[in-house]
């Protein structure tokens, strides 16, 4: 009877999430509570829902936006993607070799905190052969850092008066996790999220170069490398939108039904994250996301500003 209660509490916040009455921060707020209260019971199928979930999210975001702002928006957060991944990158292998943390784990961390949290350390750890602990290490220290940018972002963001544009520039480089750059960014404004979306797809196409290196760092070989293609589904959504084939009623009911399945996401974020595990990975995995981290949103954000 216990377990039926605690699943159903779970069900019940994901359905409130779905209807709309809940905000980002609250979702993933309710998630870490959920999870250090009583586990996950749904922890086999999580992290699958999560990518599901975004994906189909980011898809549905594209119904909001049009093709000449999308290309402007991608192509002036060119030069400080490119930029913050190489000095990410040389930082995070300097770090590791430093800090005398396995390289594999190194490389994870800073794969996901260099380009898109989750979704590198998911398409590069079967390039490197990474084992399973490693990865599961990684991902929790990604996670647990997105969700505390998902509360701080939005407050610094306003505490500097940074316009729509700026915020969005700085979640899409400075926030790991894709979900996380969503959610801060739904939480400052429109604008901010239509940045955030776009800068931070174009930023995960540099998981496929990024793929190669780590072939050739880790001197690997005949591993399937990980394509993206989803964004290709947010390009024709885009591109439907600007065409005006769909009525704007529908597309503005899919964008709203986006950001609901996207706040959704952000509650089974918090619930993959336990406090036990966390405590388990040790200090230096945590010493260089966190060192990571702050170099990251410094360098982006001084980079916007100035």
């Amino acid at each position: 009877m216990k377990v039926y209660f605690i699943k159903g509490i779970y069900l019940c916040i994901v359905s409130l999430g779905l209807l709309g009455q809940l905000s980002s921060p609250i979702a993933l707020l309710l998630g870490l509570c959920y999870s250090f209260l009583f586990g996950n019971p749904f922890k086999s199928y999580s992290h699958r829902l999560i990518d599901y979930f975004l994906k189909i999210s980011i898809v549905g975001l594209g119904f909001g936006m049009f093709i000449q702002e999308t290309i402007q928006t991608s192509i002036a957060g060119l030069g400080i993607t490119f930029f913050s991944i190489l000095f990410t990158l040389l930082l995070g292998l300097s770090l590791a070799k430093i800090l005398k943390l396995d390289l594999k784990l190194g490389h994870l961390i800073t794969s996901g905190t260099a380009i898109c949290g989750g979704s590198a350390i998911a398409a590069i750890s079967p390039v490197i052969r990474a084992k399973s602990n490693t990865i599961s290490v990684a991902l929790i220290v990604i996670f647990s850092l997105n969700s505390i940018a998902l509360f701080v972002f939005p407050a610094v963001g306003q505490w500097l008066h940074l316009t729509q544009e700026q915020f969005g520039l700085w979640c899409a480089v400075a926030i790991h996790d894709t979900s996380s750059v969503v959610g801060a960014a739904l939480n400052f404004g429109d604008e901010a999220l239509r940045t955030a979306t776009t800068v931070k797809l174009s930023r995960t196409l540099w998981i496929i170069p990024l793929s190669f290196f780590s072939m050739f760092l880790f001197k690997t070989k005949g591993e399937k490398i990980k394509v993206p293609y989803f964004i290709l589904l947010f390009v024709v959504a885009i591109i439907i939108n600007s065409l005006q084939i769909l009525p704007v009623s529908a597309t503005d009911f899919i964008v709203l039904l986006s950001k609901r399945l996207l706040v959704t996401t952000l509650f089974i974020v918090g619930s993959t994250i336990s406090l036990r595990e966390l405590q388990a990975t040790g200090t230096k995995p945590i010493v260089l996301a966190m060192a990571l981290w702050v170099f990251i949103s410094l360098f982006s954000l001084l980079y916007i500003v100035y």
